[in-house]
Order: structure tokens, then C-alpha cells, then sequence
């Protein structure tokens, strides 16, 4: 293996025609030019340069080696530029991956920040239901999965996985105008016992599991009416008169005019919304500034919750 130190000495001493030269634009003492050229030359397995009355140059092998030792130096010039850009910010790329929900509200706002202050870093986002985000985290596919967590919900592979908060992202009951219960501030979920509710139709989001557990809770098994992960859907079939649904907040920044949003009496279920990262790997300084910004974001949309009533 040649040496990256003794081909800069190489590059040099071909340049200037002598070790004495060399050794001023490099700081050396001529004695330690000499000592490098001779090290390389034994790593080369020949001989590199010739002295001669009118100063040193190269031999055949020396001047293919110097040509070498110009692409190697240059694009490690290049490595370390880049290396400052992405330290420094002004350079690099930082993938994202999240669930529907965080990826159309907390997302774009923290991406545009991050695109403001640091407009020379290549960011990506790609849409993962949480089991799909951390699997893609682990494969080195992203930097940073925005994914979420409920009590009671056990289908993700945390293993490696460090979660940091950004929020907490209540549910609300979703009834048709014309509900029966549509004129009360607040609910109770014994209240809708007797109503078709729309549930998830996987158990790729926690979703579902809090529906299930909170209804439980109440004292009731819910009937579902349909399955469907698409919450903007599920707005039109309530809408249509067809059963009510729980929805996060998140899922609620845009609300048809004809469902009624209520909030429950007390303790709603509520979903943690989380940026996952691989723990105790490297972190760069491009992350570490998203992160910071999720953090922002997150508590921003916690400062602006409903406290709904959304009805007249």
C-alpha cells in the first residue's frame, strides 16, 4: 500500500527539481525528503527518481506515479471539501421518511425551515406507515422516520431504535352533522355505543388499537361499518351519514364543513408522535438540526390544539 504522505513528497520533488526545494514548500529538512522518497520507492518495488547534475526528476515509473499521485491528492482535496461542506452544513443529503399524517402537517413545516437555513443540503422525503419507516431506518435507506407509538401497541421493532418526542396527538369523535349527539361539547365514548364506526384497515398504525382499547374501555365492542386508512376518506363517509370515527388531531388540520369535530369528556386516547434515529450511530450535523426543528414544530402544533369544540 503506497504511502498518501510520500506521494505528496513525490509530487514535489518532480515539481521542483530538487529535494532541497521540495523540502521548503513542504516544511521538511531536505534529510526527511530523502528518507521519504527512499520509503516509497521500496513500497513501489523501484525506482522513482534519478539525481543528475542538473537536479533530480523522475524516472518512467516516477512520472506514471506522480500522474497517479495528482488524481489521488486532488480528489482527496475534494473529500475533505465536502467533508467541511456537510460539517458546516453547506453540503450533503438528509432523507426522511414518515406516516401520512406527521408527513403532511409537522414535515413540511420543519423541511422548510431546515431548506431556509441551509439551502445547500439535498433533503428527500418518502411516505412509510411507521413498521415500514423503521425498517427502512435500519437499512440505512434514512436518517430520520417520523413514526408514532400508543399504549398498548406492540407491532414495531424498536431494537436499536432511539425515539426522541415531538408531540402528543390526541383523538377526536368525527359525526355527521345531523347526529344525535352532535350538540354536545363534549362526549363520552358509551355515548356512540350504539353507532357503525370506521376503523383502520391495518395494523401498520396504531390507529386501530387505540379504537379498539378505548372502546373496550367504555364497555363496548364498536360495529364496524368500514375500513379505511385514508382519514380525508373516512370525513365523506361520515359525512354521507354512514357511522362516526376517532381521528387523531393531525389528521384534522383540514375539516369538511359537513362533519361536526367533539372532543371526549375525559382522558382522550392520544398517540405520541416521535423522530426515530439509530441509537448510538453517527449523527450528522444535518440530523442533529432537523431533529431540533421537529422538536420546534412539534411543540408549536401542541401550542395550537383544539380545545374544541369545533361547531357552532
Amino acid at each position: 500500500m503506497l504511502d498518501v504522505r510520500r506521494l505528496r513528497v513525490l509530487k514535489e520533488v518532480a515539481a521542483r527539481g530538487s529535494f532541497s526545494a521540495a523540502a521548503d514548500a513542504l516544511a521538511y529538512t531536505q534529510s526527511a525528503v530523502s528518507q521519504q522518497i527512499a520509503a516509497l520507492e521500496r513500497e513501489a518495488g523501484t525506482r522513482l527518481v534519478e539525481r543528475g547534475a542538473r537536479g533530480v526528476r523522475p524516472t518512467d515509473a516516477g512520472r506514471a506515479l506522480v500522474v497517479h499521485a495528482e488524481a489521488i491528492l486532488a480528489r482527496l482535496a475534494d473529500a475533505e471539501a465536502e467533508l467541511d461542506a456537510i460539517a458546516g452544513l453547506r453540503g450533503g443529503h438528509l432523507r426522511l421518511v414518515s406516516f401520512p399524517t406527521a408527513g403532511a402537517t409537522i414535515a413540511p413545516r420543519a423541511i422548510a425551515r431546515f431548506r431556509a437555513d441551509h439551502p445547500a443540503v439535498e433533503l428527500t422525503l418518502e411516505p412509510a406507515e411507521p413498521p415500514e419507516g423503521l425498517a427502512r431506518l435500519k437499512a440505512g435507506e434514512a436518517d430520520i422516520a417520523l413514526t408514532l407509538t400508543a399504549p398498548g401497541f406492540c407491532a414495531l421493532d424498536l431494537e436499536g431504535i432511539e425515539l426522541l418526542h415531538l408531540l402528543d396527538d390526541p383523538m377526536y369523535v368525527c359525526l355527521p352533522v345531523g347526529h344525535a349527539h352532535a350538540g354536545k361539547a363534549r362526549l363520552r365514548l358509551s355515548d356512540l355505543a350504539e353507532d357503525s364506526w370506521f376503523l383502520g384497515s391495518t395494523s401498520a398504525c396504531p390507529d386501530t388499537t387505540i379504537l379498539l382499547r378505548a372502546c373496550q374501555a367504555a364497555g363496548f365492542e364498536p360495529r364496524i361499518a368500514f375500513h379505511s386508512d385514508d382519514y380525508l376518506a373516512v370525513q365523506g363517509f361520515v359525512a354521507a351519514g354512514m357511522g362516526v370515527s376517532l381521528m387523531p388531531d393531525l389528521a384534522l388540520i383540514t375539516v369538511r364543513d359537513d362533519v361536526i369535530i367533539r372532543s371526549l369528556a375525559a382522558h382522550p386516547p392520544t398517540r405520541q408522535i416521535q423522530a426515530a434515529t439509530m441509537a448510538g450511530a453517527f449523527r450528522s450535523p444535518a440530523a442533529g438540526a432537523m431533529l431540533e426543528l421537529l422538536v420546534e414544530v412539534g411543540a408549536e402544533f401542541e401550542g395550537r390544539r383544539r380545545t374544541l369544540a369545533l361547531a357552532s
